[in-house]
């Protein structure tokens, strides 16, 4: 009997993904932009099950994410491992102290990882490495065309790359502009090796509905690419936007120790309408080699929901719905917006509980607030927390959030109930809803001192705030339109986050919020 495995792989917020084995195991990893810590390791054993093992960057002297615009910062990370070295090469995007590309190294994809070191010459964007048999090592990027005459043309070029002094060397080469005429946003390129050609998988058409896998082919690492007759060799753009897997592209491959292929690449499901607050996923293809050229899932030649199992099933034990906050540490599916350059949270001021301090920074700022999330990775879900929270002044808060971005947001909040004199007379429970950069307050009530329960669900589009003080009796607040927390379809790279959250509002304060639990659990 054949055992399915089912798409994506990767729920919720995991774009560009890069993949690579060692050994038996495979290590993938993904974008994180303005969210701290970076670039996700993610472990498997049959390419269908994973679990997130770590980050790449997780020390603040690593990443300056420092006033980084929503959907800015890391971009399009690739993870290689050759020689007894693991390398990722990635790119900061509109960083306040440093940017562009840059390379990090460890012992194993399981890290520890280095700081980064900057490659100053090396322009661009979607940065990716190529080891070859002969022992060079090859750097590949892409980069706008001087004087193109229409936006969004550019160019995949390509430099020696020195492994063991970390930069570039050599002259320089351009290899390909895209497959289409015309084409935009030529992107995302890896390069491998095989049966006597070199291949270069690139995306194009843009990250959005027009998004395309394509390739190219040369007898020798520089050129020339000659572009595959069969482009592109996935696209989902000319099965309308009225599909259950739409903006198909960003691919990468590697090989099984028996031969077989498989691309890892992301993708969006819109829901509710063409919205997709999930973002973009990772999802798996099986490929084969005809002609001398790759098939991506043949016989269907669209990403599959459903499809046989690459390699006997070795599941993880799940994850727990709920997180205690008992370990010593966060756990690696807790982010937070931009680098922390203060302590923002404990785990040890209160043993058994996630405290937030009151800070003035707010979520509404491209700045570090006290926030910890984590993805949404179901389309129906429920969120739960309990809050220990009293606000001493006028103005500070603590609760749930659910965000897209600065501008797009759904806060649940525990608030001062203020009296005509500004004085706080008490305390509230309020849901604000943040569309375009402006708040609207849509529901609040009215509390007593103590424990505080407060919860987020989600069905489909509906996502429904409620709250508790006797958490055998939930009363609802308000019913909300999720559609605003899906990404835009040009330029917003993010999908929706959702997690704890506490503020003095611009102000000072010695407050503090005490989480002593946060319960997530898909509902599909």
């Amino acid at each position: 009997m054949t055992r399915l495995a089912r798409n994506p792989v990767l729920p919720g917020c995991h774009p560009d993904p890069s993949i690579c084995r060692v050994g038996a195991d495979y290590y993938l990893i993904t974008s994180t932009f303005e969210y701290f810590p970076g670039l996700p390791i993610h472990h498997s054993r049959d390419l269908v099950h994973w679990r997130l093992i770590g980050h790449v960057l997780d020390r603040a002297g690593q990443l300056p994410l420092d006033g980084v615009r929503p959907s800015g910062g890391l971009f399009a990370p690739t993870l290689r491992h050759d020689r007894g070295v693991s390398y990722v090469v990635c790119t900061l995007l509109d960083g306040a102290r440093e940017s562009g590309n840059f390379v990090v190294t460890a012992p194993h994809p399981t890290g520890p990882w280095s700081d980064p070191v900057w490659l100053d010459d090396a322009p661009g964007i979607d940065p990716s490495l190529f080891f070859d048999d002969d022992g060079r090592a090859w750097f590949v990027g892409n980069r706008p065309i001087l004087g193109a005459e229409l936006a969004g043309r550019t160019e995949i070029w390509m430099r020696e790359f020195d492994p063991a002094r970390l930069r570039l060397t050599g002259p320089e080469y351009v290899l390909f502009s895209g497959a289409l005429v015309d084409a935009k946003w030529a992107e995302g390129p890896h390069l491998f090796r095989l049966g006597g050609y070199y291949y270069l998988l690139l995306a194009e058409g843009g990250t959005e509905q027009n998004h395309a896998v394509t390739v190219a082919r040369s007898e020798q690492v520089t050129g020339p690419y000659r572009n595959n007759p069969g482009n592109p060799v996935l696209t989902h753009r000319h099965l309308g936007r009225a599909q259950p897997v739409i903006g198909t592209g960003h691919a990468d491959l590697v090989q099984t120790p028996g031969g077989d292929w498989y691309a890892v690449l992301l993708a969006l499901r819109p829901y509710g309408g063409h919205f997709c607050n999930l973002g973009r996923e990772t999802f798996l293809a099986s490929v084969i080699w005809e002609d001398g050229w790759p098939i991506v899932n043949p016989g269907a030649g669209r990403l599959l929901a459903e499809f046989p199992a690459p390699l006997p099933p070795h599941p993880w034990p799940p994850e727990p719905p709920a997180d205690d906050f008992d370990a010593a540490a966060l756990a690696p599916v807790w982010n937070m917006l931009r680098t922390p350059r203060e302590e923002i949270f404990s785990l040890t001021d209160r043993p058994g509980h996630l405290r937030l301090r009151l800070r003035p920074e707010v979520i509404t700022e491209a700045c570090n607030p006290s926030f910890v999330g984590r993805r949404q990775q179901h389309m129906s879900f429920v969120a739960r927390t309990a809050m220990d929270f009293e606000p001493a002044a006028a103005g500070e808060c603590a609760g749930l959030v659910l965000l897209r971005d600065t501008g797009h947001q759904i806060r649940l909040v525990v608030t001062a109930a203020g009296t005509p004199e500004g004085e706080s007379g008490g305390k509230i429970v309020r849901a604000i809803v943040r569309r375009g950069g402006s708040d609207e307050i849509v529901a609040e009530a009215a509390l007593t001192a103590g424990r505080t329960y407060l919860a987020a669900e989600a069905v489909g589009q509906e996502y429904t705030l409620r709250w508790a003080q006797d958490p055998a009796r939930w009363q609802k607040l308000a019913t909300v339109d999720g559609r605003l927390l899906s990404p835009a379809e040009v330029g917003d790279f993010t999908g929706a986050y959702l997690g704890m959250y506490a503020s003095g509002n611009g102000q000072s304060s010695a407050s503090v919020a005490d989480f002593d639990w946060f319960e997530y659990s898909g509902r599909e």
